[in-house]
């Protein structure tokens, strides 16, 4: 899977046996072009880049979005640098198109109120994970973490091995 984004290119695999609830439910939004023009609206150094919500605006998408899917956080796969995971809400069972990028080993996520699934790795493009990490940030919207200059995810899509 491709994420073009405004900061370069970022190839991530995606791991169907450890997560297949998952990664059927992302590849339904990426097919259906959910994430194109979407931004990463939570931004922390050393922690994890966010993405898959909200326009440049902070509006939050909800045209499209689908319902909540089960945690496969117990699924073998680590919160490790590089590595793609659900976002959710506090429910453990709630993530549905909000995914994030870990920048940094971050194990405690893998249980953490319940775990966090990851469900895929960075294989290329790690190089623009932290050029979006290192983004200046500010708190605008009700939000934290948000980049001063947007960081669009111009196009998510489907990539042959």
């Amino acid at each position: 899977m491709e994420l073009n984004t405004s900061a370069g290119k970022i190839v991530v695999e995606l791991d169907a046996k450890k997560a297949p609830i998952t990664v059927e439910n992302f590849l339904k939004y990426v097919d259906a072009g959910f994430y194109d023009n979407l931004i990463f609206h939570r931004v922390i150094s050393g922690f994890m880049i966010q993405g898959g919500g909200h326009d440049d605006k902070l509006k939050e998408k909800t045209d499209g979005v689908r319902g909540t899917i089960k945690n496969e956080s117990s699924n073998g796969l680590s919160n490790k640098r590089g590595t793609i995971a659900m976002a959710r809400k506090n429910d453990p069972n709630s993530a549905s198109c909000q995914f994030f990028i870990n920048h940094a080993d971050n194990l405690p996520l893998d249980t953490y109120g319940g775990g966090y699934t990851v469900f895929g790795k960075v294989v290329e493009g790690l190089d623009v994970v932290d050029a979006i990490a290192k983004s200046p940030v500010t708190d605008r919207g009700g939000m934290e973490n948000v980049p001063v200059k947007p960081v669009y995810i111009t196009s998510a899509k489907r990539v042959k091995k």
